[in-house]
């Protein structure tokens, strides 16, 4: 678990972190509740969800857990009625949650029934999200959302269906931001790079191609973006909303691959 920072930046705060029962979604609700606040974990797999809220009470943080398929708009509305009546409030909301589908060989054979999945998961998810607890965020007087994008939302890193589910949600963080900014809530993006998670069992060879790639010599960690998120969810980000914060270990920010080449050194 995350040691405690020297400041609790959420004591009295509540959150709602979706899919949080693994990777990057577990290592934030971890990091919140080391600060002070009281998560609910909510996850397609109630086990899963379970765990990583167990893990937190044990190392004597509040948490409550919940099974929440993102795509169910009744399971939505009840996971945050869920929130505000366990916890009696709602200030944070972290959109994690998603879906991904390998691309057909050819973009012509891509199925409806996976673009579908993977945008309703990953774009229209985070939407129903927003939407049921925005009032609740409203009333907290301090509401924050941070949503999960990915660096696929800002170029060509494979995926189609997945990469414009994250630019579409990169785009709904800032009208949302304009949206809420004038009711007290704010509203942002993390970006991640290459995370090191169980989506990437057994791709040891990708993710050491993928490494040289990075200009900090290194992957990222999921309490990489953790750090981030608890920034941003934090009255430290209180006058930042509408913002794209990349934790991407500079490859948007540098062509390591064309700078290789240049020196012929792969």
């Amino acid at each position: 678990m995350t040691p405690p920072p020297s400041a609790a930046r959420f004591d009295g705060h509540a959150a709602l972190l979706t899919g949080a029962g693994q990777g990057i979604g577990a290592a934030t609700a971890r990091r919140l509740a080391a600060e002070g606040a009281a998560v609910l974990v909510t996850d397609l797999d109630a086990a899963r969800a379970g765990k990583t809220a167990a893990e937190i009470r044990e190392h004597g943080g509040r948490a409550d857990s919940l099974a929440c398929d993102v795509g169910d708009r009744a399971a939505v509305d009840s996971a945050v009625a869920h929130a505000v009546a366990v916890f009696g409030r709602l200030d944070v909301l972290v959109n994690n949650a998603y879906a991904n589908h390998e691309d057909a060989p050819l973009f012509e054979d891509e199925a409806d029934e996976s673009w579908d999945h993977t945008l309703d998961v990953t774009l229209t998810g985070p939407y129903r999200c927003s939407r049921a607890a925005l009032p609740h965020l409203v009333a907290s007087g301090r509401g924050a959302i941070v949503n999960i994008g990915s660096v696929n939302g800002e170029q060509d890193f494979g995926g189609h269906a997945y990469s414009a589910a994250k630019a579409g949600l990169a785009s709904l963080t800032r009208t949302l931001a304009g949206h809420a900014g004038p009711r007290g809530v704010r509203v942002n993006l993390v970006a991640p790079g290459t995370i090191r998670t169980d989506a990437w069992t057994g791709r040891d060879a990708d993710l050491a191609r993928a490494t040289a790639l990075y200009p900090l010599g290194r992957l990222g960690a999921p309490d990489d973006i953790a750090s981030a998120v608890a920034f941003l969810a934090s009255s430290d980000a209180s006058w930042i909303t509408g913002t794209t914060l990349r934790v991407d270990g500079g490859l948007l920010g540098v062509n390591e691959g064309f700078r290789r080449a240049m020196r012929g050194d792969g």
